[in-house]
């Protein structure tokens, strides 16, 4: 069993907060995992991907070969694009359907779309809208964890230790409203998938 997931979006989206917690998970799950670190620009607004490999074995490389990866989590459209040369034929792309305007030639939505409807397993949440619904746009990030939760190899219940985890530090208020995001984003997944 292994699972090797890219993450992708833009810097201040919280693509480093789905690492730790993915991270969390995968070690109360007893996996191996590597993880390599932020490439591009992280600053606010920057290109920023991740890639995390999960096992039940040592994993060698922290870098995901192209098209061997299983899962792409992306909080921008566009930047869900950018990774599919690592996706496997089978693999998931879960991503934020709203578009982060951080550039000022970013392609029309009309031809981000086109491109990701061609894809055979693919599910594009509106993350700030549910995010929204669960208390603020800030956990858009956790709405499409829980979106992808189903497609990692951690049980779910794993995942949300994990959001506790992460987020203790910083008040039971915000664990309750990571956790509420998070479960949304499941919840709307199982409705697409159904």
């Amino acid at each position: 069993m292994k699972t090797d997931i890219i993450l992708s979006g833009v810097g201040g989206q919280g693509i480093l907060s789905i690492a730790a917690v993915i991270g969390e998970a995968a070690l109360e799950e007893g996996l191996c995992m590597k993880q390599s670190e932020v490439h591009g620009m992280s600053q606010r607004g920057g290109d920023v991907q991740s890639n995390l490999r999960l096992s039940r074995r040592p994993v060698a490389s922290d870098l995901i070969p192209l098209g061997q990866a299983d899962l792409i989590i992306s909080l921008e459209p566009m930047e869900s694009l950018r990774y599919l040369p690592w996706l496997k034929r089978e693999g998931w792309v879960v991503t934020n359907s709203q578009p982060y305007l951080n550039i000022p030639n970013y392609p029309g939505m009309e031809n981000i779309n086109a491109e990701l409807d061609k894809l055979p397993h693919m599910i594009a949440l509106d993350a700030e809208e549910i995010a929204k619904e669960a208390g603020t746009a800030r956990v858009a990030n956790m709405v499409i964890l829980g979106a992808a939760a189903r497609f990692i190899c951690i049980e779910y219940g794993k995942i949300e230790e994990g959001v506790r985890r992460v987020f203790r530090r910083k008040g039971e208020d915000v664990v309750a409203l990571n956790l509420k995001a998070l479960r949304a984003g499941f919840d709307a997944t199982m409705q697409i998938m159904t």
